[in-house]
């Protein structure tokens, strides 16, 4: 078909031209395969990524150590049942009250946290940091793809387009690569039928690439990804979605990811989706606005506005998941953390070490685990912020293993660049 007649079809469809760069929908080039053995691929494994760097020491606080009110004088919480208090996690630890939706599943030992964890490589931009935590090769800029990308083909039984799904305005980081993935746009667009759907314009396209075996693969494969994530949400789903209200710095450390406001409504979402399309294994999401320089707060304040729709998110999941909860591990982590000292500005700044969440049905929570040395001055990396005791890798490997049942050989295909470590007692 040629571009003048493939102009005239669209145009008689649909009145308009369609800017290809910015669907709602996008699918990487792989080939598709059959429905994947449903017992070997009823596991799942959700990321949700907090782009900017969380403030790990106030969502998970070492309230009873002294030196952390001392470090903290504005923004530091109080110990349970006093003004600003946290809530109570073993005595030591305590939860920033904005997540309390998340404490029955502390309680039901379904949510563990893993402190002082995160990237041994020691940069403290949010690109590179976010980059590496993505590829899973620190200090390695030249990784082509994305960790969650070589966990599909790794996974065993045979993939499908809708394997893996990213929630977001662009296909991320840690899915690029060569096996398939499907991104979802945020709100109630991501499941809005596109101007793709009008058949003079789906005519149209199909005609445009029929002759291209290559271009033609990947066009279908991502037509057929669409179609099929489109009708499980069909008449599912609804709720706005995820954005506005971002300082021009913050936006530059999100890398385009939106406030958490709309997460409640997108975790449904997703839900739906995964409870209904059997063949959705992996799922991605990334929040922004974590980036809390100045004004961060304490109990209450900005930190404590970005924590309160995350947590109520991640609280719909686990209920709207269903039974699939329990076949299902979530993971929660940011690039970095934050100095455990606050700024001139009641805020926070680049730190190293943060804090790592894990909750499922198979998780073995109610439980902070993680080598922790304190918060005292000898205790700080470089005096400043926590050390990384426990490389991100090793909880992410732990969970691959025992959660997704990956033998040696694809756990090196996954982390390449890893070093050996023992396992964590997490699932």
């Amino acid at each position: 078909m040629q571009r003048r007649d493939f102009l005239n079809a669209l145009a008689a469809g649909a009145g308009l031209m369609i800017p290809l760069g910015r669907h709602a929908w996008a699918a990487t080039a792989a080939t598709a395969g059959a429905t994947p053995n449903i017992d070997a691929t009823s596991r799942k494994l959700i990321v949700v990524m907090l782009r900017g760097a969380v403030d790990g020491l106030n969502v998970v606080a070492p309230v009873a150590d002294a030196n952390y009110a001392r470090l903290r004088p504005t923004i530091a919480l109080g110990r349970p049942g006093e003004d600003n208090g946290a809530l109570n996690l073993d005595g030591y630890f305590g939860l920033h009250p904005a997540l309390a939706p998340l404490l029955p599943l502390w309680e039901q030992k379904k949510l563990a946290f893993i402190h002082a964890s995160g990237s041994p490589d020691i940069t403290r931009s949010h690109f590179d940091a976010q980059d590496y935590m993505e590829s899973a090769t620190p200090g390695i800029k030249s990784t082509a793809d994305g960790w969650m990308n070589r966990l599909v083909a790794a996974l065993p039984g045979t993939t499908t387009p809708t394997r893996a799904l990213s929630i977001g305005p662009t296909m991320p980081r840690i899915l690029s690569g060569h096996a398939a993935a499907v991104n979802l746009a945020n709100g109630a667009a991501g499941t809005k039928a596109n101007v793709l759907d009008r058949p003079a314009v789906g005519k149209a396209f199909d005609q445009l690439y029929a002759d291209n075996a290559r271009f033609g693969a990947a066009y279908q494969q991502g037509q057929d990804a669409h179609r099929e994530v489109m009708d499980a949400a069909a008449g599912k789903m609804a709720g706005g979605g995820m954005g506005g209200g971002m300082s021009a710095e913050m936006q530059a450390a999100n890398g385009g990811a939106p406030l958490p406001n709309g997460f409640p409504d997108d975790a449904a979402r997703l839900a739906a989706l995964m409870r209904n399309d059997p063949n959705i294994q992996l799922a991605f999401v990334a929040l922004g606005g974590w980036d809390t320089h100045a004004s961060q707060g304490s109990a209450r304040g900005q930190l404590a506005n970005r924590l309160q729709p995350l947590g109520q998110g991640l609280a719909v999941l686990a209920q709207r998941l269903g039974p699939l909860f329990e076949q299902t591990t979530i993971v929660v982590m940011s690039e970095f953390g934050r100095t455990a000292r606050e700024n001139g500005n009641g805020g926070t700044d680049h730190g190293h070490g943060n804090a790592m969440w894990v909750l499922g049905g198979g998780v073995k929570g109610g439980k902070v685990l993680g080598d922790w040395r304190g918060v005292g001055d000898a205790e700080l990396n470089e005096g400043r912020d926590l050390p990384v005791t426990t490389d991100f890798r090793t909880v992410l490997a732990t969970i691959a293993e025992r959660h997704l049942r990956l033998g040696d050989k694809q756990l090196v295909q996954v982390f390449p660049s890893m070093p050996r470590a023992g396992r964590l007692d997490l699932v």
